[in-house]
């Protein structure tokens, strides 16, 4: 489907680049099914090793997804949760600091104290009604695959985020949600076989939202890149 057909402009990949972030509250209107598969279409094209395509995506909407915005933070908060991959945790030095700040521009845009401990949990607990998203794409990969295959995840989800940036879309990569492995697969009817890596909500951006007003920086180009001739 061109952008024409679909009735809107489509950014530049520059554009879409520079425009895409982690969204953190959505408008609940969905996006229309043409325009999603026209979205996780190009994401499919994303390179991979060997061209295996390890990813196997499930999106979840309507009435599905919201059976899972209610049982997704229960599960949780009783203790619940069930992962497939381990999570450390754990980050030192200067990934330690990224982390923090990051952390600190969120709740300082959501007016929330260091020491308010309640309403950081709130915050935190939205990971799991997906922050208010219209869908969410739960992104598997077979039980199989090791680091190289994860890696060919994640090039997929890139390249599906830029997509929905680019069709004026927002997102939000969440790790969080890979805490719901079993629930998820029992929802949508995964195979055990299919090992849940994380989710990414989507949909409209609302921007009445003071969690979206939160902007991030990114490192210097010399701190992270090395160009040798």
């Amino acid at each position: 489907m061109t952008a024409a057909a679909q009735g809107h402009s489509v950014l530049s990949f520059d554009e879409a680049a520079a425009a895409r972030r982690s969204v953190r509250a959505f408008r609940k209107d969905p996006v229309p099914r043409a325009v999603l598969e026209h979205i996780f279409g190009l994401a499919n094209l994303a390179p991979s090793n060997c061209n295996t395509q390890p990813w196997y995506t499930v999106v979840a909407s309507g009435a599905t997804l919201e059976r899972l915005r209610v049982q997704f933070p229960a599960d949780f908060g009783s203790g619940k949760a069930t992962m497939d991959f381990p999570y450390l945790g754990k980050y030192d030095g200067v990934f330690k600091d990224r982390q923090y700040d990051a952390a600190n521009r969120l709740y300082t845009a959501m007016n929330i104290a260091r020491d308010d401990k309640a309403a950081r949990g709130m915050a935190f607990m939205r990971n799991f009604t997906f922050f208010d998203a219209p869908h969410v794409a739960f992104l598997f990969m077979p039980e199989w695959c090791g680091i190289r295959e994860a890696a060919d995840v994640g090039m997929y989800s890139q390249t599906l985020m830029l997509a929905l940036s680019a069709h004026g879309l927002a997102s939000c990569p969440q790790t969080a949600l890979s805490m719901g492995a079993d629930l998820v697969r029992s929802e949508l009817g995964v195979d055990a076989s299919h090992k849940l890596i994380f989710g990414v909500s989507f949909g409209y951006e609302d921007t009445e939202h003071p969690a979206n007003a939160c902007r991030v920086p990114r490192a210097a180009l010399a701190d992270t890149t090395r160009f040798v001739d």
